[in-house]
């Protein structure tokens, strides 16, 4: 159900940012608001697998249609601010989790699974269709002006078609996807080598909140995930996306490696848990301002949509890590491979993708400055 929900999430997308650029955004956040209820809904009375998956591919849809169009048109909104104003909206989408966590697990211990998935599914649905009122595309006199935007970014707004025949694109799939699967690999081996280092029940108090170390891990991940989108985003727009992806991605490898090697003890599994999501959640932030500053505003929802398909494929991987530590009896193999995937996207953005970028800007920029200057000689007129 959990597979079905991620492809139904991340390869719809592109067919839902392709109607947004079309007709604006308020119909498809309404739209998700409905399917989150109907998701939420069919889990409460699901009493086969068959009404599990349904459960699971309208949950995907739903996810996607509000995920990548509030995105997508906080992208068309802040051009000067992508990295910022991307990350905090894809915030919501890791951090609206740690509220509900403790919540839903308290509810489901007291009234059971049915009724807690009916309870939110009138709060989430009712959310979502009532802010999809207040969502709208900006106009063309609402763009700030270029002096404002510090990022380099493209002059021309490139459709899919074009977008997709760019090298630039490619290399951008090839690292959003290697960074994609360390990371859900790696959170797919949570509860499991939590389980097998004896921690997972054992508790611990946080705060003054005492709770299992895994519901610990789980809740202060998914605060890291939330805040680590808006603030690497905000660090790319003064220093550049291609730099912040090769610094972010070089340490996203270390912090795997310091979780699947030195979380042995309760404190220690949960800080380096959240470390790694503090630096796995920008993906969502980078390569979405990215795609705004390479290929334009206008077709950036489904530019993005499609960009967002590597999340699809990488989960296709996250089996790969169960077969991985069934071989070698350990799930460190899992994180030795996550490690090694980060750092390969690290190298690309640093060596590869950065002046792949800067040549591409370098030629916009030369004939955009072509196309203003003064055709000819001008005349110089008599003393």
């Amino acid at each position: 159900a959990f597979t079905i929900f991620i492809l139904c999430e991340t390869w719809l997308v592109p067919f839902e940012g392709y109607i947004v650029d079309k007709i604006g955004p308020r119909w498809m956040v309404l739209a998700g608001g409905v399917a989150t209820f109907l998701a939420w809904f069919i889990d409460s009375n699901a009493s086969s697998l068959g009404m599990l998956y349904v459960g699971g591919a309208i949950a995907g849809f739903a996810g996607g249609a509000v995920y990548g169009t509030c995105v997508g048109n906080a992208l068309k909104w802040f051009p000067d601010k992508r990295g910022l104003c991307g990350g905090l909206t894809a915030a919501g989408f890791g951090a609206g989790a740690a509220i509900t966590i403790a919540p839903i697990r308290a509810m489901i211990v007291s009234h059971g699974y049915q009724h807690t998935f009916l309870v939110f599914a009138i709060i989430y649905g009712v959310i979502v269709v009532v802010v999809s009122n207040f969502i709208r595309a900006p106009r063309e006199d609402e763009r700030p002006p270029m002096e404002k935007i510090k990022t380099r970014q493209g002059t021309e707004d490139l459709p899919p078609q074009k977008a997709l025949r760019s090298p630039i694109f490619w290399i951008m799939y090839l690292m959003f996807f290697l960074v994609a699967s360390g990371g859900l690999m790696s959170a797919a081996q949570l509860s499991p080598s939590s389980h097998e280092r004896g921690i997972a029940n054992e508790l611990v108090t946080i705060f003054g909140i005492t709770t299992p170390a895994i519901v610990a891990a789980l809740t202060f991940h998914s605060i890291t995930n939330g805040v680590g989108r808006p603030l690497n985003g905000w660090i790319s727009d003064h220093i550049g996306r291609a730099n912040m992806m090769g610094i972010a991605f070089g340490i996203e490898a270390v912090c795997i490696a310091a979780f699947g090697f030195l979380g042995t003890t309760a404190i220690s599994f949960i800080i380096t848990d959240a470390l790694v999501f503090l630096f796995w959640g920008d993906i969502f932030s980078l390569f979405a301002a990215t795609v705004g500053d390479a290929f334009g505003r206008k077709y950036v929802t489904v530019n993005y949509g499609i960009m967002y398909t590597a999340k699809g494929v990488a989960s296709l991987l996250v089996p790969l890590g169960n077969i991985l530590t069934r071989m070698t009896g350990s799930w460190h193999a899992v994180y030795t491979v996550g490690c090694l995937m980060n750092l390969v996207a690290a190298l690309l953005g640093f060596f590869v993708l950065r002046p792949v970028i800067n040549a591409r800007l370098k030629r916009a920029g030369e004939a955009a400055a072509a196309t203003t200057m003064p055709r000819g000689r001008v005349a110089t007129p008599p003393t």
